[in-house]
Order: structure tokens, then sequence, then C-alpha cells
């Protein structure tokens, strides 16, 4: 039982890690161990203070190296559900189960939206866990909507319990080599289903393959979609100044709560978070 888990490595959430380190708290940091890719690829970052325009691969190191000092490291995963449980919270990711008293969601924003049906699919067809529901397709037909290419193993894996996958990459250069495996460079529009169950998928181009099950292996979840219950606003999740959310122990911070979409932002939320989770601990021992 962790006293918090951070899911994002953002510099919200690596506001918030520092914080929690610096409190003595005991958590888990949840994410890409390269950080945020979306700081990475920004050119030239001139509003942070004390770091004059510097590059988003220049800003990343500075905090890889900050915590990597300190001993901070990441968990490098990506948490497919959060489940309220009797005080605490419960995370899961792929095969993996964390549990923690608090909860700081430093998600980011979801650049693709979700299809249309999928969240009525869910859990009937659709998943969004590889390890967690492979094995429930073995020898049958299935697609993949694989959103990076840090997801590739994970099609290898569904690769090799399914007779065929379709893979539809939303990036260029795929490298998945497997037989059984077909790669199209196009986009789902629309999910067919059958007695309430997933049975196939539309492509932009018209074409309407039959399929199983649907993997949707995506950078991040809708915040609505990994925990349901979760207030959300105009795409945001609502938060108070304390950065507290509609569920007990609870906490968001960064782009997830709404604009400005700024690092300096991102970072002071964090921060704040972080104390608030410290206070909420205290007051829940």
């Amino acid at each position: 039982m962790y006293d918090a888990a951070i899911i994002g490595t953002g510099p919200a959430g690596v506001s918030a890690a520092l914080t929690l380190h610096a409190n003595g708290k005991n958590f888990i940091w949840i994410g890409s161990e390269q950080l945020s890719d979306k700081v990475q690829k920004a050119e030239r970052i001139a509003n942070y203070p004390g770091l004059p325009m510097v590059t988003g691969a220049q800003m990343n190191e500075i905090f890889r190296r900050q915590c990597g000092e300190l001993g901070i490291a990441v968990t490098d995963r990506m948490v497919n559900s959060v489940i309220p449980m009797d005080g605490s919270y419960a995370l899961m990711a792929g095969a993996d189960f964390y549990e923690a008293k608090t909860v700081l969601l430093a998600t980011g924003v979801v650049a693709v939206g979700t299809l249309p049906g999928e969240a009525d699919l869910l859990g009937k067809g659709v998943s969004y866990c590889a390890t967690c529901d492979g094995a429930l397709y073995r020898g049958k037909t299935i697609a993949v909507l694989c959103g990076a290419k840090r997801f590739e193993h994970e099609v290898a894996y569904l690769a090799e319990l399914a007779e065929k996958v379709y893979c539809l990459p939303l990036y260029k250069g795929a490298g998945i080599d497997a037989a059984n495996v077909e790669v199209l460079q196009e986009r789902i529009v629309n999910l067919k289903a059958e007695n309430d169950r997933l049975c196939g998928i539309v492509l932009k181009n018209g074409d309407e393959l039959a399929v199983d099950g649907l993997f949707c292996l995506r950078e991040s979840i809708s915040p609505a979609t990994l925990l349901p219950g979760l207030a959300i606003a105009n795409g945001h999740i609502e938060t108070d100044r304390r950065m507290a959310t509609n569920l007990p122990g609870c906490f968001a911070a960064g782009d997830c709560t709404g604009r400005p979409y700024q690092y300096v932002k991102a970072a002071g939320e964090g921060n704040v978070a972080a104390y608030s989770m410290v206070e909420y601990l205290a007051h829940n021992k």
C-alpha cells in the first residue's frame, strides 16, 4: 500500500514527485521512463523560470537528472484502470496491480478521441490491455489500434495468441513482423456490434472487417474512462484550488485540468496537488 500514486510523467508529475519525495511519502510514479513526449518535441521553451530558452529535450533531460539524483524512479507502465476502494485506490497497469491511499491524475490531454461506441463496448470486445485480455482471443481474429511504436511488443504478444491480427498504427513506419499480422494505414471510423458485442470495424476507406475483438493501445486513456465517476467539464477534470477532484483522495494537475496548456502552470499545479495529498494523508490516518 503506497501513500500516493502519480499517473503521468510530464511537468505536473515531475513536480508532484519531487514534492512528495521532499515530504518523505512512499509513492509510486507511473508513466514513461522518457518522461513527456510532448515536452521532448518542443522546439523552444521561453517562459519556464530558471530554464530560459531551453529545448524540450533539454528540459526533459534536466527533469530526468534531477529525479535520478534523488533516487526517484518511474515505473514504466500504462495505467488502464483506476478503481476506488474502501479508503484507497486500486490501479491496474497491464497484468500489474498497485494500491495507494491517494492518487494524482497528471495524464495530460488525450490527443486522440475515443471511437464511436467504444465506451459502450468496453469489456464486450473492446479492451485497453493486451496482457489482461489477450488470452480471451486465442485463435480468433482481432484488430489493434496501435498508438505508438512503444506498444508494438504488445501487438507481437497478441499475434502469438490470435489467428489473425489487423494492426492499424497511428504513426508511420510500423515495424511489426509476424506472418499473421496485416498492417493497415487506415483509420477506424466506426464499430459494429451484434447482440451487444463487438463484431466488426469500419475503416475510412469504406472497408468493413469482421473481428472478434479490438485492442486500443493508446498513449493515454481519457480520464472519464480511466476512473468512472470522475467529474468532467468541457473535456477536462474538474478540481478546486487544492487540485482535489470530486472523489476523496483523488487529485489532478496539469493539462488534464484545463487551459492554459503551459509547462509552468502544470508544474505549479503538481506542487499544489502534492501538498494537498500530504494534508489529506495527515487527516485520514
